[in-house]
């Protein structure tokens, strides 16, 4: 693992890529607006839609997309969002967390209970999962942003802690509150190429193997979770072997 999900690479080459696009707007509107909405629409002043437009930038989200989700956190009235996380269990053991941000919390944890129970898993005391997690910055970067020594380098000196590059592209990790600083500072380094996302993440510290019928189940049970509306993210410690991604995503 390299701090992010092997499902969500799992999820982005199965198709309905159309569908999965509409829903990944979705998803980056609501965070936008939330956002504007608790701390007012100057980014410059409220990092949470700082970094919200940040990642819809990296995604492409065209910016009339973002100013009317900013202007609308700003309409007045509407819904009341609430942050929640969820810690459960998975198949075969694995642990995982849900992030959500909802307008209903009884709706929230009914729905996601019902997506463990379903699937093989069971939801758990909150700290029954993630004191096996660190929650940590991750800015990530398409290959082209660079090679791994350019990259490195650039983020060592702008105060990352540590840096990761496979096929998915390059993942830059800081301390939690370093994270806005670590970003500004890589802001242009590396020419017109933008991060595709800046954010906190749970990055787990140890993984649990999973094949066979437990990795189906999983996959089952975190394409559910995703589907959710309130679902904001999803981090779980699963360690899937590379014939077995190949599987899974056939």
């Amino acid at each position: 693992m390299a701090g992010h999900s092997k499902w969500a690479n799992i999820q982005h080459r199965k198709g309905a890529q159309d569908k999965k696009r509409a829903a990944l707007f979705s998803r980056l509107s609501k965070e936008i607006t939330i956002a504007s909405k608790m701390g007012g629409p100057d980014p410059d002043g409220n990092p949470r839609l700082r970094l919200a437009i940040a990642n819809a930038r990296g995604q492409s989200m065209p910016k009339d997309n973002i100013k009317r989700a900013v202007d609308k956190g700003q309409g007045g009235g509407g819904e009341d969002y609430v942050d929640i996380r969820y810690e459960g269990f998975g198949p075969g053991g694995v642990g995982v967390i849900v992030e959500a941000s909802t307008d209903n919390k009884n709706r929230a944890a009914s729905e996601i209970r019902t997506a463990f129970s379903k699937n093989g898993g069971n939801l758990g005391e909150t700290g029954s999962v993630s004191f096996g997690f660190e929650n940590v910055g991750e800015i990530h970067f398409p290959l082209e942003a660079g090679d791994e020594d350019t990259i490195m380098e650039a983020a060592l000196e702008a105060g990352a802690s540590d840096i990761v590059t496979d096929e998915d592209g390059h993942f830059i990790y800081t301390e939690r509150e370093d994270l806005s600083e670590v970003a500004s500072a890589l802001e242009g380094k590396f020419g017109e190429v933008e991060a595709k996302s800046t954010k906190l993440i749970w990055k787990p510290q140890n993984t649990v193997p999973i094949e066979g019928d437990d990795a189906d189940k999983l996959m089952r049970m975190l394409d559910v979770l995703d589907d959710l509306d309130d679902v904001a993210n999803i981090y779980d410690n699963s360690d899937i072997s590379a014939a077995e991604l190949e599987r899974l995503a056939g």
